[in-house]
């Protein structure tokens, strides 16, 4: 593995079978099949794709929430190395306080019945992390700050704040424990748009002040621009595109890139841009097309894209995209 990586992934798919089916095979739902990635140390890493693309899947197995079906998983942050793929429970138990997830729904995520500090403090009281009420209590005032909570919010209960508020309960949670490795799994989507960039502002500083690396799953490519530094683009369980994310916006490759780059509003009202309106919806997991996994889409499609599946191509300055044709599209 590459010292510059905190998580270093080869060929990993996660698959999913299901019940059912009638006679013979069960149904297997390819969820992430084949994804290689390299998340650097202290990085803001973008994860974007539509509903279904495997996005959130890929995030909970970089954090062995979900079985692992073949492939390489490693972490490597100086201080401990762990092969995830393989992984004991002993040290898995200690992978959970160094790699935490901040969920999407900041209302279903915290437990009405308790208070913000029991839920802060849980953590570190399920892990065995502190050592007394006292030392549990000073490492959830010192994150909670940081969250920008302050003494009073303790002592309340979740339904007492607001969405915002409530998210940033979620991420105190989250980083109480001390990890290295974050994923946030669409944190701001359900916020209003003034509460989003609050929110995004509080984990860029939390990152730049605690040296923390994290993956930033989103459908909005627009809230990816504004924080990430790297970004991938997945379709259909597999990546398609990454570079980082300046290049990435400047000079997109892949057609399903093009099209969720056009997609975005713009504010200029004279702006003439031409949305590429994707057609149909994304094929079934359990029954993906042949060949290239977006041709079904794809107003550029050949023969060979529906014969061949495209590998995730190495191009200048960490760009990468797995299209037959994006030379040809670019000319």
């Amino acid at each position: 593995m590459s010292r510059k990586s905190l998580i270093s992934v080869r060929d990993l798919s996660v698959h999913f079978g299901l019940r059912g089916g009638g006679f013979g095979k069960r149904p297997v739902v390819r969820a992430v099949e084949g994804v290689d990635m390299d998340i650097a140390p202290g990085s803001f890493f973008g994860l974007v794709g539509e509903s279904g693309s495997g996005k959130t899947t890929l995030g909970r197995a970089l954090l062995r929430a979900v079985p692992i079906t073949r492939g390489d998983l490693k972490y490597d942050d100086g201080e401990k190395q762990y092969d995830l793929a393989k992984i004991s429970k002993n040290e898995l138990k200690d992978y959970r306080s160094r790699a935490q997830l901040i969920f999407q729904d900041p209302y279903a995520a915290l437990s009405p019945r308790m208070t913000v500090r029991d839920i802060i403090a849980e953590p570190l009281e399920v892990m065995g992390l502190t050592r007394s009420r006292e030392e549990t209590d000073e490492r959830v005032r010192e994150i909670a700050a940081k969250c920008r909570l302050n003494l009073e919010h303790l002592r309340r209960f979740p339904h007492a704040f607001s969405g915002g508020q409530r998210q940033r309960i979620s991420i105190a949670r989250a980083l109480v424990s001390g990890p290295r490795f974050v994923v946030a799994d669409e944190s701001v989507a359900a916020l209003d748009v003034s509460i989003q960039a609050d929110v995004l502002n509080l984990l860029k500083a939390i990152q730049q002040e605690m040296g923390l690396t994290f993956l930033f799953i989103s459908h909005d490519l627009s809230v990816v621009a504004h924080i990430c530094s790297q970004v991938a683009v997945m379709y259909l369980g597999r990546l398609v595109e990454t570079a980082p994310t300046r290049q990435l916006f400047a000079g997109p490759k892949h057609p399903y890139t093009r099209a969720l780059l056009s997609a975005i509003p713009s504010l200029d009202p004279d702006d003439g841009g031409k949305v590429q309106k994707l057609e149909g919806e994304i094929p079934s997991p359990t029954n993906p097309p042949p060949g290239c996994k977006f041709q079904t889409r794809c107003p550029h499609a050949t023969d060979i894209c529906r014969k061949e599946e495209p590998r995730l191509e190495a191009g200048e300055n960490n760009h990468n995209v797995a299209c037959h044709l994006w030379k040809e599209l670019m000319g």
